[in-house]
């Protein structure tokens, strides 16, 4: 189902679609889609989705939400075995900054100046979030409301509210962990942040498939060695040691829940030698494949 909901943006913009908030709650297999869109939230529970967006790749799935800001051209696949749920939220334009505004503002300048925005635009970082505990509980609470509620207009409204603050607190995070990185000037921490996060989405999305630091590099616009020298300084761990986790994470979910073969899983997670795969499996989990697999039996 499709919510709209009219915007209390000062903003807003009569006869054209930008001036509505609304939300997409559907369920379906296959689905593909291209164009720009507003700012939004995006998330999709028993399954996966694909974003293009620019050079980057993002998967959404029961793990994470993107966020895509106002205007962002992009495309999304859906080609799943099994139906899968979609929740996204499509905030008005200048919906965002008026909230932001009421978090900052002085109470007078409120009082004298209620419909005004003074603040620049809210620019959020576009990049998959894993779940968490500010922003996800509310999206939670709406998903499971809305089928109730979807006609109860003001309450729909306030809880946009709602979540246009909690998203704001994650951005704010999000700007703390930029004041980490290793450089002078805001605007190039910022730039740097926005590049290794499509790097490491894109290494999400397709770490099933052979990746090598050059291509990753290649999505981030960046030289191997910053890229590399970067990364690590950022997450931690190399983004090989990144794509071989998330490999290693999903064959114990293949151990766990299916009867696939171990050579099966080991080509289907982008191992190229059943040697490297078990090896690097008992290194990381302290048991084999085989052992594993009868320990969650």
């Amino acid at each position: 189902m499709v919510i709209t909901l009219p915007t209390t943006s000062s903003r807003r913009r009569p006869n054209n679609a930008e001036s509505s908030s609304f939300i997409l709650h559907e369920k379906g297999r296959q689905h593909h889609w291209e164009g720009a869109g507003a700012l939004s939230i995006k998330s999709f529970y028993h399954g996966q989705a694909f974003y293009n967006v620019g050079t980057g790749c993002h998967a959404v799935n029961d793990d994470s939400y993107l966020v895509l800001n106002h205007g962002q051209p992009y495309s999304i696949t859906i080609d799943a075995q099994q139906p899968l749920e979609s929740f996204c939220i499509f905030f008005a334009d200048g919906l965002a900054e008026e909230v932001y505004r009421s978090l900052v503002a002085k109470s007078k300048n409120l009082l004298d100046e209620p419909e005004r925005p003074r603040v620049e635009p809210v620019h959020f970082f576009e990049r998959t979030y894993p779940h968490d505990d500010v922003l996800t509980p509310a999206l939670l609470h709406l998903r499971a409301a809305l089928p109730r509620r979807k006609d109860d207009r003001g309450w729909l409204i306030e809880k946009l509210h709602f979540i246009l603050q909690r998203l704001l607190q994650v951005h704010q995070q999000a700007c703390k962990e930029v004041e980490a990185l290793p450089s002078l000037r805001p605007a190039t921490r910022e730039e740097l942040y926005r590049r290794l996060h499509r790097a490491k989405d894109y290494a999400a999305a397709l770490f099933d498939r052979p990746l090598a630091l050059e291509e990753m590099a290649q999505v981030a616009c960046l030289s191997p060695n910053h890229f590399l020298r970067t990364f690590k300084q950022a997450f931690a761990q190399t983004p090989h040691q990144f794509v071989t986790q998330l490999r290693l994470e999903r064959a114990k979910t293949l151990l766990a829940q299916t009867e696939r073969s171990i050579t099966d899983i080991c080509f289907e997670i982008g191992f190229e030698s059943l040697g490297s795969f078990s090896w690097l499996f008992r290194r990381h989990v302290g048991i084999s494949p085989e052992a594993y697999r009868r320990q969650k039996r």
